[in-house]
């Protein structure tokens, strides 16, 4: 709900700030106080054009603010479009602003950062229903009379059971519809498929493969170089003569002496081990260098094979992969969607079954979610017309027009294909005939004035649980009615207050007794300029403002004003 209100340099309103509580708010003062400019003012906060004949003259920008409660049941939609565009400051509050300069030039605010005026407009919808510019009417938009009166027909459970099925039946057309187009060119891909896992399969590929097969391939490359530089280590090692003994004799005269040394000087035994590990150490030496020279190899045809190998593995990488496995894991890819095309036509088939079926059930749930709208909207036009007697429009009459339209993959209903979306399979639209003979019509076609308004007060009071407006606003309700309708009016309103915050401005002292705040608007000359001032009134203050809007403040109207609140209150004491 609006809970304060901030306007400054609009219109003959200096400055001006408001804070308003839950219930019904009225507002009264004489005509052309500035009553309907605060209205105005709020209405900035929809998104509508800003008027630069509105800024206050002597000044270049008007602003308006306000800052709004967030309603429980409002939370989680509010709550996402402020985190979508990253506003999300307070989660229990939201300020809306507006800034418009002279030269045309204006600013949408949303918790105090510039933004457009299309989130404006999209939180506004959200959070003020004002009656005096139809476009921002909740009631007048269509596409909002199925979900107020799927909330009046309490048929949550069964538009919950109709949209699971829904759902499924959506996931099996997009996979059927994928299908039917994938088969378009299916035997070109599968060709292509074929050829692509039929070439990775024949090449029998192994993990780690290539690394193996390079360094074979240096080795083949260079196995005379190989087979040089072994046997000069062995000839060093083993194969000396007596000018130039080798490594081996050398270490075991070593060996020998030290030997002879150790026995006579027990002291130099650990000298003696130490040679004799060297020497067995050169010993396996020489042997593991006899064994690689016996495994050097000396094949051309098998460094041939490897060099074609590895040309193969890279003429796949550059088609495939950067690695052997990349390529196979793009075979094994290959083979699913190729494994895919060859069972497409058992799989449509099993869907198409599978659509038929959910079809039939969906048709099932959607009959059942129409007869529930069908007698709450009876219901529902029974009651709104007694709302409107009320009001003293007793011939009006309302209705629900039901709508659907034939497309030949919707819903068998009674043998006739009709189309369906997530909703059902039908359109709603709230019909009203305000006076005899003109037949019902769209609300948005119905005359302005205080009898649309009090329309719109009989289905605001009908359609108070179901419609989530948090803020609703009356102007001009009081148009052409007396003061006993008034107080019919405003014990409406007052009831309307118990479900919404409900702003009004009246002329009427009997519909004003019904407030739970009471706000008089009045001009006042300052400075030589006209300004609009705003009071709270309370107590003796309420009472004489009530007596002047019977007329001239004396005994008798004061005696009128106390004996309206006094049937105020019995009236709102039964609630």
């Amino acid at each position: 709900m609006l809970v304060e209100l901030r306007i400054e340099n609009f219109a003959i309103i200096d400055q001006l700030q408001l804070e308003f509580g839950e219930g019904l708010v009225i507002f009264t003062g004489e005509t052309g106080a500035g009553k309907s400019i605060i209205i105005d003012a709020v209405e900035t906060l929809l998104g509508v054009r800003a008027d630069p004949t509105l800024i206050r003259s002597g000044v270049e920008r008007a602003t308006v603010e306000g800052t709004f409660r967030i309603a429980p049941e409002l939370r989680a939609v509010v709550h996402e479009i402020l985190k979508r565009e990253d506003l999300l400051d307070d989660p229990n509050y939201v300020t809306l602003g507006r800034e418009f300069r002279r030269e045309g030039r204006n600013t949408a605010r949303v918790n105090g950062r510039t933004t457009n005026l299309g989130l404006l407009r999209e939180l506004g919808e959200l959070l003020i229903d004002l009656h005096g510019q139809s476009e921002h009417l909740s009631l007048l938009r269509v596409p909002s009379h199925l979900g107020l009166l799927d909330r009046f027909a309490e048929v949550e459970d069964r538009l919950a059971k109709y949209q699971g099925v829904y759902r499924e039946l959506h996931g099996v057309r997009k996979e059927l519809n994928h299908l039917r187009e994938s088969e378009k060119d299916a035997a070109r891909r599968a060709e292509l498929l074929a050829f692509q896992v039929g070439e990775i399969s024949d090449a029998a590929l192994a993990p780690g493969e290539e690394e193996g097969l390079k360094e074979e391939r240096t080795r083949l490359a260079n196995a005379e170089t190989l087979a040089t530089q072994a046997n000069v280590a062995m000839n060093a090692l083993d194969s000396g003569d007596p000018d130039s003994p080798s490594a081996i004799d050398q270490l075991g005269a070593a060996l020998e002496a030290l030997d002879t040394l150790a026995r006579i000087d027990p002291a130099q035994a650990a000298q003696a081990a130490r040679i004799q590990e060297l020497f067995d150490g050169v010993a396996d030496l020489g042997r593991d260098l006899s064994s690689y020279l016996d495994g050097v190899e000396f094949n051309p045809k098998r460094l041939e094979q490897i060099e074609e190998r590895i040309d193969l593995i890279n003429n796949l990488k550059r088609k495939y992969g950067q690695s052997i496995e990349e390529i196979l894991a793009h075979g094994e890819q290959a083979q699913q969607e190729l494994d895919a095309i060859t069972h497409a036509e058992e799989r449509i088939a099993e869907l198409a079954e599978t659509e038929t079926r959910l079809l039939a059930a969906l048709a099932e749930k959607a009959q059942a979610l129409s007869a529930g709208r069908h007698a709450a909207a009876a219901s529902l036009s029974r009651a709104i017309e007694n709302e409107l007697k009320d009001l003293k429009m007793e011939a009006a009459q309302f209705g629900v027009d039901f709508k659907t339209r034939t497309d030949a993959h919707g819903l068998d209903l009674n043998g006739a294909r009709v189309a369906f979306d997530q909703t059902g399979h039908e359109q709603v639209e709230f019909l009203v005939a305000p006076n005899p003979g003109e037949g019902l019509k769209p609300l948005v076609k119905i005359a302005s004035g205080g009898e649309t308004a009090r329309l719109m007060l009989a289905l605001k009071n009908v359609l108070a649980r179901a419609d989530q407006t948090p803020t609703l606003i009356f102007d001009e309700i009081d148009q052409g009615i007396g003061g006993r309708v008034g107080a019919v009016v405003g014990q409406k309103l007052w009831n309307l207050g118990r479900q919404h915050q409900v702003l009004c401005i009246t002329h009427l002292a009997q519909l004003a007794g019904f407030g739970d705040q009471h706000f008089k608007v009045e001009k006042v000359l300052e400075g030589g300029r006209t300004t609009t001032a705003v009071r709270k009134l309370g107590g003796e203050d309420r009472m004489v403002e009530l007596a002047l809007m019977l007329g001239e403040v004396s005994a008798g109207t004061l005696q009128s004003a106390s004996e309206i609140l006094q049937s105020v209150n019995q009236a709102t004491a039964a609630r």
